[in-house]
């Protein structure tokens, strides 16, 4: 280990539309989270309990409030997370007694504000459209990527930082996410893996969709795929440049900007406060 475990840790459990994170603040120091440490405390039956870890970190850019660092419960690091992102930007914001923050993340800059309504919208960043950018093992069309399973194919490849594959159904209760969406995110044809979203058309601005999110597994809402999803959509003529979002947890307000930015909105929360009991610092 990088450095002795302390005796306890505070710690923030919030979600964004049920999507939930444990945050730790180690803008100060403190224990290092390592991947063994971020399984641990991530299990849902032995510690607290999350979708990702969230750590945060001092900025290494001087345009930025701070650092997010994000870990999902299997370990691994993972490069964006939008509900994650609003969650820090709210506690950045609060701690300012202010309406702006500037996220740092290994994607880049993510710029946010809170809206009159108490909502936070996030700048995602671009949306990446070429193979090399997603990325995709071979060159490829990514608005029609050959894999399919099942009941599903023809994928439309985004990076939104972060690698997604989103397939379009007419009935989404009749996809088995839990069977699927493990062997597509595996796919050779993702080198880094990805995010697999199912996404169906509700109405005109209006679309349904399910995650199977790269090292989580099923999550009730997922921020980065939900901007992936619009953007998918609206290349395929499906919808405009923006629209509702509904993710099993909530809905969430997508919007493809023309200088191909992807704003994202939507509500945080925070459930409680806690500290990590020694045990599980020691992983």
């Amino acid at each position: 280990m990088d450095q002795p475990a302390a005796a306890s840790l505070p710690f923030l459990k919030m979600h964004g539309l049920g999507n939930d994170f444990v945050v730790i603040d180690a803008r100060t120091g403190g224990v290092a989270i390592d991947p063994a440490r971020a399984r641990v405390i991530a299990d849902r039956h032995t510690g607290v309990g999350c979708d990702q870890l969230i750590v945060i970190e001092p900025a290494l850019s001087s345009l930025a409030d701070a650092f997010m660092r994000i870990r999902n419960p299997d370990g691994s690091e993972a490069e964006a997370c939008g509900n994650a992102t609003r969650c820090v930007a709210s506690l950045l914001m609060g701690e300012r007694d202010a309406d702006h923050a500037v996220v740092e993340t290994v994607a880049g800059l993510l710029d946010a504000q809170r809206l009159g309504d108490g909502r936070i919208a996030v700048d995602m960043g671009p949306a990446r459209l070429d193979w090399r950018e997603i990325p995709l093992a071979e060159a490829c069309d990514t608005l029609h990527v050959p894999i399919a399973l099942g009941p599903v194919s023809d994928a439309v490849a985004t990076s939104m930082g972060n690698p997604h594959a989103t397939f379009f159904v007419p009935n989404l209760a009749a996809v088995a996410i839990a069977d699927i969406g493990p062997v597509l995110e595996r796919h050779p044809i993702f080198p880094e893996r990805a995010n697999i979203g199912f996404a169906q058309l509700l109405a005109p601005g209006r679309l349904r969709l399910r995650m199977w999110e790269r090292g989580a597994g099923i999550t009730l809402a997922c921020g980065s795929g939900a901007c992936a999803a619009l953007v998918a959509a609206s290349r395929r003529g499906l919808v405009e440049r923006k629209a509702e979002i509904v993710l099993d947890g909530g809905t969430l307000e997508i919007e493809w900007l023309r200088d191909g930015h992807v704003l994202m909105t939507g509500p945080v929360a925070t459930a409680f406060r806690g500290k990590l009991d020694p045990s599980l610092l020691a992983a």
